[in-house]
């Protein structure tokens, strides 16, 4: 079974420390145990970078290695065309995720690059959203939609 990539951009580092009225106090060790908790059997592969050019290798690396991608790019979400295009040639299930609701920040975050190729975007949830965000995408992932509603402890539909 393929792992799933949660590729996360600059500054995420400094999660806990950074900006806590926005981003929160979970720091990003804590996000990635949120995530391995959420995967169930998928393992992770689970990465952070605040340089542009490493993250498009990572995409690169899961286009031959993943079954799906989680990504924050923070500040590359809106400025990143090359990010864009490494992630169209991924041929899996893309969710884009912020930790803020970037809609209710200032005009310059609300356009996404990355929201042209996302197939889910996700935002305000907090950092513990990671893990709604995962689940989700090992939803995706499912064989059918009883195994999506299972996954995401949906009610069952009558």
């Amino acid at each position: 079974m393929k792992p799933l990539y949660v590729l996360n951009g600059p500054n995420l580092n400094r999660l806990g420390k950074r900006e806590p009225a926005i981003y929160g106090t979970t720091t990003l060790a804590e996000v990635e145990q949120i995530c391995r908790g959420a995967a169930g059997e998928r393992s992770i592969v689970f990465h952070q970078t605040n340089s542009e050019e490493k993250l498009i290798d990572l995409v690169h690396e899961a286009i031959d290695e993943a079954a799906g991608i989680l990504i924050n790019p923070a500040a590359f979400t809106f400025t990143s065309l090359a990010l864009l295009d490494a992630l169209k040639m991924f041929e899996g299930p893309v969710i884009e995720f912020h930790i803020s609701n970037i809609h209710k920040r200032e005009p310059i975050y609300h356009r996404s690059y990355v929201s042209m190729r996302a197939d889910v975007v996700m935002a305000g949830l907090g950092a513990k959203g990671y893990g709604v965000a995962v689940g989700a995408l090992v939803g995706m992932l499912a064989d059918d939609e009883s195994e999506l509603i299972e996954h995401l402890n949906f009610p069952k539909p009558l």
